[in-house]
């Protein structure tokens, strides 16, 4: 879609402000919005931004780092070929929005322009991406000073759906006429938790969707008087809400999946192994990407189905990385790759940008897994010695010791680079802080509702 269509349509659905969206390096989602008579030259020219953005830990609180201050200015410059429609909010529109220095050129602390990056690599070795995020998310009403789930269902029962419906059919309604198919329903195992599935996309366009997903469930949910979280672990007694990211690497022509092989062992061929090999080395650094919250490390305990260890198994809901079973008479085309250590706290292109970058780092080097890191029961059952003989080890047990790992990966390090690298564990870091200063309830509350520290003085 080209600059005067995206006009064109905006005008002729009466659309007042068209939002330049973006995520942050805290997965906070944030835009500007430019009304419909400014709109021609904001496409071009953009919107200006302070950069100090990239350095707002999850409290709004400016870290000290260094570019990132008072002083500077970028501009959110937005992709046509995003602009949506928010059938939500009939004046409204969105489209995803690069970050560009003021030389025109992508900044380098853009999350965005990372993830194309990696995309750009897997293009010159001849690869063409293919993603879907798999977000679960809890419904939940105001219950005095918190919030309360909307049930408490059995996984998958009628009558979850029943007491969900109503804003359910409103959110497909509201995915299908934004572009995104949506695959598959159901209530899943925690109380009020839900799990909708849309289909796969070109890596990009996957990122783009899972943005427009989250802003679409958490706007009908306010419209019906619910919330809608997408915390990992929103209430501490239930289970943990993942965004389980699916992969697969197709030839250029995108015609033949080439993670599928016919006679390879769980019908995955080398560069599938190679893949997994690459995730499984670089995996405790990913997951300060994949699950980059303190709430994350409430999820990613043993016994979860969330993995708590670094393996890989077929079918195994326990393996970091599972190898799904094909579906009869699609085996080629639905051969992929889930990476179950994620969540929805990520910013989906610093994840799916990082599971692509530790996974052609394992292509590029030949990385085949070992067999002992292949499981096809839940680690914990294994006695310790078992597990220090076979080298599965377990994954960073809270945000701190996933940022250090981060840190130390120099793969992960590289591809982010230093502007953005520096950025992301300046913030992690502060969030880890914010969140060890203060108690379990205000952790849960912080992630249904923006509650500020009492102290801020201004606003930028």
């Amino acid at each position: 879609m080209n600059n005067e269509e995206v006009v064109r349509k905006a005008t002729d659905a009466g659309v007042l402000l068209v939002t330049f969206l973006y995520c942050d390096n805290g997965g906070v989602i944030r835009g500007k919005s430019s009304h419909i008579y400014g709109l021609a030259n904001r496409i071009d020219s953009g919107i200006g931004l302070t950069v100090a953005m990239q350095a707002m830990s999850d409290n709004d609180d400016l870290q000290p780092i260094d570019g990132m201050g008072p002083k500077g200015e970028i501009r959110l410059v937005p992709d046509p070929n995003t602009f949506t429609l928010l059938p939500y909010a009939p004046k409204r529109a969105v489209m995803m929005a690069d970050m560009h220095t003021l030389d025109r050129k992508p900044w380098a602390a853009c999350p965005r322009d990372f993830l194309k990056k990696q995309i750009d690599r897997a293009g010159k070795m001849g690869l063409n991406i293919q993603a879907a995020f798999e977000p679960e998310w809890s419904l939940a009403r105001r219950d005095g000073d918190g919030f309360a789930p909307i049930d408490e269902s059995l996984c998958f029962s009628g009558v979850g759906m029943t007491e969900s419906m109503a804003v359910i059919d409103d959110i497909v309604v509201a995915l299908d006429a934004q572009g995104l198919q949506v695959e598959q329903y159901y209530p899943e195992l925690g109380h009020g938790q839900q799990e909708l599935t849309i289909g796969h996309a070109d890596a990009l366009r996957a990122a783009d969707n899972h943005i427009v997903y989250r802003e679409t469930v958490r706007n009908i949910a306010r419209q019906h008087d619910l919330y809608a979280s997408f915390a990992p672990k929103p209430f501490p007694d239930q289970s943990g809400n993942g965004c389980h990211l699916h992969i697969s690497l197709w030839d250029e022509q995108a015609e033949r999946n080439l993670f599928y092989d016919s006679d390879g062992r769980h019908g995955l061929s080398q560069m599938g192994y190679q893949f997994i090999g690459g995730v499984l080395a670089h995996l405790r650094g990913l997951v300060a990407l994949t699950a980059p919250s303190v709430n994350s490390y409430r999820r990613l305990i043993p016994n979860s189905w969330s993995s708590a260890f670094v393996c890989y198994g077929p079918d195994n809901r326990e393996a970091a990385v599972r190898i799904p079973s094909g579906y009869w008479g699609n085996e080629m085309a639905s051969a992929n790759l889930e990476l179950k250590p994620s969540d929805s706290s990520a910013n989906p292109y610093l994840a799916l940008g990082g599971l692509i970058s530790a996974g052609l780092d394992g292509i590029t080097n030949n990385t085949i897994p070992s067999l002992d890191l292949e499981i096809d029961v839940d680690p914990t059952t294994l006695p310790d010695g078992e597990l220090k003989r076979r080298g599965i080890v377990n994954l960073p047990r809270s945000l701190d010791e996933a940022v250090r790992a981060l840190e130390e990966d120099v793969t992960l390090m590289e591809s982010l680079g230093p502007t953005l690298s520096e950025a992301y564990l300046a913030i992690r870091r502060a969030d880890a802080k914010l969140f060890s200063e203060n108690d379990q309830s205000f952790e849960i509350r912080r992630h249904f509702a923006h509650i500020r520290i009492v102290g801020r003085d201004d606003q930028v």
